[in-house]
């Protein structure tokens, strides 16, 4: 009895030391960093980036073979076009590793959900890649632009849509989890981050973009798309987009230019930002409060101000408010009058302040919504003045 279950034992021991059955070999796999999704004459058009791994190696040769390389494919759903790229690929594609996805502007307007539930849906794919748009391009056409300094062009995309969000504001990271929760609620509206092609299209894929000091073709994120449902509905530029950041406290850091009393300007930089939304209903008629509490400091000075004063400091503070007050009211006006669009969730604000009175209003929201009135209290509180308090190139 002892040998048959030591004989068992090691018949199993032997099998799992064997190796996975199910494994593939990184040399058969073909690394997709990115994936574009147009739509061309009632058919799904896609672009994967593939990395060349024998391109991006420390020990790479000195060839002027790019680093990535595109595949394009058309197909009735996007799954058979992506399998139909097979035949050009010399590799089987492998989206475990995908960082982002591009959503061209024709198919965003035509409407995103049959397209994501795709991505949503295959268990090789994690959920947690970026989601853009491009903007007045097609997705195929920003997937070919070659990039300096980050060879993998996907990769260059992610981090100036991080750097941005986290230093400007302009723009917002949506990963596919996120975007499936907006898309499964009737109604929505939602925004994901534009980007745009600088320069001629058709240079960008040329190596030479890239072996040049001024890089003729960029890729530039604009600001944030609209969407209503899952239909494109417009575009925030990079000024209104951060004034929504704001009300959606999203803002970790950015920049206010204000004017001095003289002549010249005064920049700070803003290093904290809290927002609170409240709404209620006030001799039935639906208000929203929004309460902005922000830190700066004093980052560059372009007139004669005397910063040792605590009634400059004051002042910085007062006119620091007045300029974001007034660029958020402007992007109010956007969003409730240009577009019709709850993009921050105002009605959500009202139902948790009394559901009752909601659902009265809540079908006639998309006719009230545009006259809703909206109070900003921006409270602005300045640190710091940089390493010196008075400018000694002044003196």
């Amino acid at each position: 009895m002892k040998k048959t279950i030591l004989m068992i034992s090691l018949i199993l021991l032997i099998s799992i030391l064997s190796g996975c059955w199910s494994k593939r070999e990184l040399n058969d796999l073909a690394l997709v960093a990115a994936l574009g999704i147009d739509f061309i004459d009632d058919e799904y058009a896609i672009s994967v980036q593939v990395i060349d791994p024998s391109q991006i190696s420390s020990k790479q040769s000195s060839s002027r073979q790019a680093p990535v390389v595109t595949y394009h494919a058309k197909g009735k759903t996007v799954f058979e076009a992506i399998r139909k790229i097979l035949a050009l690929s010399p590799r089987k594609l492998y989206f475990a590793h995908i960082q982002l996805v591009v959503l061209g502007e024709d198919l965003a307007v035509d409407g995103i959900r049959d397209s994501i539930d795709f991505l949503a849906r295959d268990q090789e794919i994690r959920n947690d890649f970026t989601i853009i748009v491009s903007q007045q391009a097609m997705a195929k056409d920003i997937l070919n632009v070659l990039t300096p300094i980050e060879k993998i062009p996907a990769k260059k995309m992610l981090n100036s849509l991080t750097i941005t969000q986290d230093a400007w504001g302009s723009t917002l990271e949506v990963d596919v989890e996120d975007l499936v929760t907006k898309l499964g609620v009737g109604n929505q509206y939602f925004v994901l981050s534009a980007i745009e092609i600088q320069g001629d299209k058709s240079l960008g894929i040329d190596q030479t973009n890239v072996e040049r000091i001024e890089t003729p073709v960029k890729l530039k994120f604009t600001g944030l798309a609209i969407f209503k449902e899952d239909k494109l509905i417009g575009y925030m530029d990079e000024y209104d987009s951060k004034s929504f950041n704001y009300l959606n406290d999203n803002i970790k850091s950015t920049i206010e230019i204000i004017a001095c009393p003289s002549e010249g300007v005064l920049t700070t930089e803003i290093t904290q930002s809290k927002t609170t939304t409240k709404g209620l209903i006030k001799n039935g008629s639906p208000t929203i409060n929004v309460n902005i509490d922000i830190v700066q400091n004093v980052a560059e000075v372009k007139c004669d101000i005397n910063l040792t004063d605590l009634t400059t400091i004051d002042w910085i503070n007062r006119q620091t408010e007045l300029s974001i007050e007034k660029n958020i009211d402007e992007s109010l006006h956007v969003l409730q009058e240009k577009y019709n669009a709850d993009v921050l969730g105002f009605g959500e604000a009202i139902h948790r302040a009394d559901p009752k009175k909601w659902k009265k209003i809540k079908g006639d929201w998309h006719t009230i919504y545009p006259n809703v009135e909206v109070n900003v209290k921006v409270n602005v509180n300045t640190h710091g003045s940089g390493t010196m308090q008075n400018s000694k190139l002044k003196e």
